[in-house]
């Protein structure tokens, strides 16, 4: 029998780190003095290891050492030529570092992340939307600050919170920040700074804070998000509403919105509320911008949906229940870690042409990740490898006395 085409000489967790620039990592460790104290245990093998973590949702130091002595021939395709001790490899996750793994998150989403770009997405205005919000992951230590009261048993409930922001065309994050969970949204917000002007940002009003919406305004950043319940406004003019106009738009105004300790600041906004039919509820929403449709900037809240969809994608498939570390940095890693896995799958997503639901690729991977198949090519055609199978059964018994076993090899 012929070998199949579906067959690699490199294991798909070798095609999956193949996004991974090798040099930049030793560039990245070196600019954080990584490398420091360290004999064998480097960078490159630090990221490796936790990402073979991620990828086969291993929850202990010792069951990913079985895991690596299970697969000990193979670990050379991947670079890795020492075989690291449990108590070096806990010892790494505290001290080295956690932003050397988001730099490199950041560099393989420098170099790649144009390649995830929704070609099917032609409105303007949508191609520089960007999508804010934040996702707590609890803790039962008390790592960092908890939320809420002590209770009276048992430990108290802490917890990290990772600020992200996606480009609504891509679904994956190009920017990530962590705090304790106790600390508040908006908090977050000077971050959208660092957006180009013209650029569009949509988050929930737990980000509410005028101050900052004014210095947005003053750097051409456009915000919509909806307004408080308790917020203080004062209507100044009303827009007509134009005939062609959605049906949920029920009022567009420009208002002040006052702030300060004293209430003496105000801010230039434009407030719209809109009828959702689908879902019988009312929104009010505020933005800064006054030239796009109240229709657009209802749809452009919508969008905030696509962040939601990110966060279910990663504790579904990633899930951080179960921490390598009991210290913030090993913490901070494996988070890290989660991104990068999701960010490394979604590139190859984006290169095939047959659809897949994320959580299916995933669960291929996780359970062939060793093994050596062309991951392209399988997940372009699974029952590629199967038909020839059956067509060389065929000839194999088109003269046979049994032709009843014909295709029947299995």
């Amino acid at each position: 029998m012929g070998k199949s085409k579906n067959f690699s000489g490199q294991p798909i967790f070798n095609q999956l780190i193949k996004f991974i620039d090798k040099r930049e990592i030793k560039k990245i460790a070196k600019q954080h003095g990584a490398e420091r104290y360290v004999k064998k245990f480097n960078t490159y093998n630090h990221v490796i290891v936790m990402l073979f973590v991620a990828f086969e949702g291993y929850h202990s130091i010792r069951e990913t050492i079985l895991g690596l002595l299970a697969n000990a021939h193979k670990l050379s395709h991947l670079g890795l030529s020492y075989l690291v001790r449990r108590s070096t490899f806990a010892e790494a996750n505290q001290r080295r570092c956690s932003q050397v793994f988001g730099d490199i998150y950041m560099d393989v989403y420098r170099r790649h992340g144009s390649n995830l770009a929704d070609s099917r997405l032609s409105d303007a205005d949508l191609k520089r939307l960007y999508i804010m919000d934040s996702t707590t992951i609890s803790l039962f230590k008390d790592i960092l600050k908890g939320v809420g009261r002590n209770p009276k048993e048992g430990k108290k409930k802490g917890g990290i919170k990772a600020h992200t922001i996606i480009k609504a065309s891509e679904h994956v994050p190009c920017l990530i920040r962590y705090s304790e969970a106790a600390r508040h949204d908006h908090m977050f917000l000077e971050e959208v700074l660092s957006l180009s002007p013209g650029s569009i940002i949509t988050f929930d009003k737990g980000y509410v804070d005028y101050a900052q919406y004014e210095v947005f305004t003053q750097n051409t950043i456009w915000y919509v998000t909806r307004l408080k319940d308790n917020a203080l406004y004062k209507a100044r003019k009303e827009f007509d509403i134009p005939d062609n106009a959605d049906s949920g738009v029920l009022k567009d105004e420009e208002v002040t919105l006052q702030y300060g300790d004293k209430r003496e600041k105000e801010h230039r906004a434009r407030r719209i509320a809109y009828w959702d039919s689908e879902n019988e509820r009312l929104f009010e929403f505020i933005t800064n911008n006054f030239e796009l449709s109240a229709e657009k900037i209802a749809l452009i809240y919508k969008k905030r949906w696509q962040i939601e969809l990110l966060f279910k994608q990663l504790k579904q498939n990633f899930p951080l229940k179960y921490f390598l570390g009991d210290n913030e940095n090993a913490i901070e890693i494996q988070i890290w870690t989660a991104m990068l896995a999701n960010l490394l799958i979604t590139l190859v997503r984006s290169r095939l042409k047959r659809k897949w639901a994320f959580s299916n690729m995933v669960s291929i991977i996780r359970q062939q990740l060793m093994n050596y198949i062309d991951i392209y090519c399988f997940l372009e055609d699974p029952e590629g490898s199967w038909r020839e199978i059956v067509k060389e059964n065929k000839i194999k018994y088109q003269n046979s006395l049994f032709p009843e076993l014909e295709g029947a090899y299995f």
